[in-house]
């Protein structure tokens, strides 16, 4: 699959566009958005514009969906294809935390919903509905 894809778009593709066809973001607009935004690194260096090059063999490292992504490109493609499609077109070099087997940096964790007093911030429908009985006796 790869190497007929690399012969006809050749050995290089936009940032902008490689993200887009990897299905790391959902469209070319915000593709180019994180690539022009100065946070996606290329080989530890950072991007200067979103239509810098890539080529298989590099290492993309950039923030998205609250983690930190760390990708290393294999190939190219020449459209935006189905996800296992996508997926082949680079391997997530991110650490594997050993008992959940999730990214060590995955996703963002929702904080504790915090336990507050009975009676404090707003009513719940059970409350108001007493508290409507009561008005209405």
């Amino acid at each position: 699959m790869s190497g007929e894809l690399q012969d006809e778009i050749g050995s290089a593709q936009r940032i902008d566009k490689w993200l887009w066809h990897a299905r790391i973001v959902k469209t070319r607009t915000l593709a180019t958005a994180l690539a022009a935004s100065g946070q996606v690194r290329v080989n530890k260096r950072k991007l200067a514009r979103a239509s810098q090059t890539v080529r298989p063999g590099d290492v993309l490292t950039f923030v998205h969906g609250g983690r930190v992504r760390v990708l290393k490109i294999l190939a190219l493609a020449a459209r935006r294809g189905p996800a296992a499609d996508a997926r082949a077109l680079y391997e997530d070099l991110a650490p594997v935390e050993q008992n959940t087997g999730r990214h060590a940096a995955g996703p963002a964790r929702q904080p504790p919903v915090a336990a507050r007093p009975r009676g404090a911030g707003r009513p719940t429908k059970r409350d108001r509905r007493a508290l409507s009985a009561l008005r209405r006796r």
